[in-house]
């Protein structure tokens, strides 16, 4: 169960997380990446950031991208939030959006051959 403060503290880590991608990043690919989702552990050692994005790349690929800037991103979410000790960022791709277009497709088929 999250307490008050891991929700509030993932909620501000996926809204800065999300202008550092948009504002900072150099990478062209980094651009493109929308975050969904944030979990932070109890002992804030660790969050887990769930991203998704619109390039039609390997999710394997981008998660790899996303790996090699975990520590840029961790330096400016240190910068930027107010915490003693910043969670190690593990990044991980959000595949509910995909699924949700593919079962919209399988109903829109479904209705199309009614």
């Amino acid at each position: 169960m999250s307490s008050i403060k891991q929700k509030r503290i993932a909620s501000e880590m996926m809204r800065v997380i999300s202008n550092i991608l948009m504002e900072e990043a150099r990478d062209n690919l980094l651009k493109t990446i929308t975050i969904t989702g944030c979990d932070v552990a109890p002992d804030l050692s660790i969050a887990k950031v769930y991203f998704t994005s619109m390039n039609e790349m390997e999710h394997k690929v981008l998660e790899k991208e996303m790996e090699e800037a975990s520590g840029y991103i961790r330096t400016l979410v240190a910068e930027k939030m107010d915490l003693r000790n910043t969670p190690k960022l593990k990044f991980i791709y959000d595949e509910s959006i995909a699924y949700g277009d593919k079962i919209e497709k399988i109903i829109k088929e479904i209705h199309e051959d009614e």
